[in-house]
């Protein structure tokens, strides 16, 4: 569920940019005494956010515990070595 807020984060600030950089040609009253880069600074930053919270979100199998690799041994005494792993 978070990653898809950070899409959504990062997808509005893309917006925001477009709109800061005068790509989309917008006239809304509140914006009119901000200056173009503000808007895009924010849109940035936005985006940046929005790339956080998608790669800090918690993934199906990424969240699970890793499991410990246990060496499995042949021999005996001193003359034992390792042969392969066990994940216990």
């Amino acid at each position: 569920m978070k990653k898809e807020i950070g899409y959504v984060i990062s997808v509005a600030g893309i917006a925001v940019m477009a709109l800061g950089f005068g790509i989309i040609d917008l006239k809304l009253e509140f914006l009119e005494g901000v200056a173009g880069n503000y808007i895009a600074g924010a849109g940035i930053v936005a985006v940046i956010v929005g790339v956080v919270i998608s790669l800090k979100a918690e993934g199906g199998r990424k969240s699970k515990q890793v499991a410990e690799e246990v060496p499995i041994y042949e021999g005996v005494g001193k003359k034992r070595k390792i042969v392969g792993y066990r994940k216990d």
